[in-house]
């Protein structure tokens, strides 16, 4: 079996020990850099995956992350951050990881070997054609992952591979391929230092991007968001002002009066309309709120 590039040795840390601290940190952002580059050159396919992902979700579908160790933790980590920031259900999008939750905190060992694993993980959040699974492994194969996407495949669900290795058997179980190559590690092996870095950065483009696409967004601004915070609170307040001419004073109240629902808020302000009218605009438009105040 040939050696993965995340698995080589990286000629430029061959003599990492032998650096100062300053010497470390300079190497690492060095090959830091890197990761953008790399994430770059598949922005054609990212945004392929974020169409359907959209879609799917759009018709009632979920967008499911599958992986094991580092890859599992960063997709449960981009899932557990939607209802937050875009106020989604939380089985709109999901995170299964090799071993169960458990193995975000400490290693399951073998887990990631079994792909019936994965199957029985699927099959338990009753994974169907209407979702999108996308499967993380950073080395490309996975047995946990490959087998995830095989079953996704066989009950029509599209399925979305992503890896920091080219040619890896991951891309015969996927509809689609993003393989962000980044290159050896500085410490050999150590998969969440580049490639978990450019999974972080594929993974955000594929969620932001998604709820951009459903209308999550007013411009760059989160008019979705869950305000269950004493910060979010106040942004929330700043953002209806700022989005209605009204002083915050007038946005909190106007909030109070929308049961605290941001895009209610602002469609009842500049529509001068009832709250009832403001959500029933909102529904027209698919939750579109710059389609909703007709701009």
């Amino acid at each position: 079996m040939s050696l993965p590039t995340t698995e080589a040795r990286n000629p430029a840390s061959e003599k990492i020990d032998t650096l100062s601290a300053v010497e470390i940190a300079r190497l690492m952002n060095a090959q830091d850099e890197l990761v953008p580059q790399a994430v770059g050159r598949e922005i054609e396919a990212i945004g392929r995956a974020i169409d359907v992902i959209a879609g799917r979700l759009r018709r009632g579908g979920r967008l499911v992350y599958i992986g094991a160790g580092t890859s599992g933790r960063l997709g449960v980590l981009d899932a557990s951050e939607c209802p937050p920031t875009f106020s989604t259900p939380p089985e709109m999008v999901v995170g299964l990881i090799a071993g169960g939750y458990g193995a975000l905190t400490r290693a399951v060992e073998g887990a990631e070997d079994h792909p019936e694993f994965a199957v029985a993980d699927l099959q338990g959040i009753k994974l169907s054609a209407s979702d999108v699974v996308v499967g993380i492994a950073t080395s490309g194969r996975t047995p946990y992952v490959i087998g995830g996407l095989e079953y996704a495949r066989q009950v029509g669900a599209f399925a979305i591979g992503l890896s920091c290795n080219d040619g890896s058997a991951l891309a015969a179980a996927s509809d689609l391929m993003i393989t962000p190559v980044v290159g050896p590690e500085i410490i050999s092996g150590s998969t969440r230092l580049k490639a978990g870095t450019a999974t972080k950065l594929v993974l955000n483009m594929l969620t932001t991007g998604a709820m951009v696409l459903l209308g999550k967004t007013y411009g760059n601004l989160m008019v979705d968001l869950k305000a269950t915070n004493s910060k979010l609170i106040q942004r929330t307040r700043r953002m209806v002002a700022m989005m209605t001419g009204l002083s915050e004073e007038e946005a909190e109240g106007m909030l109070c009066h929308c049961d605290g629902e941001l895009k209610t808020a602002v469609v009842a302000a500049r529509r001068q309309v009832s709250p009832d009218a403001a959500r029933e605009l909102l529904a027209k438009a698919g939750g579109q709120l710059r389609e909703a105040l007709g701009s």
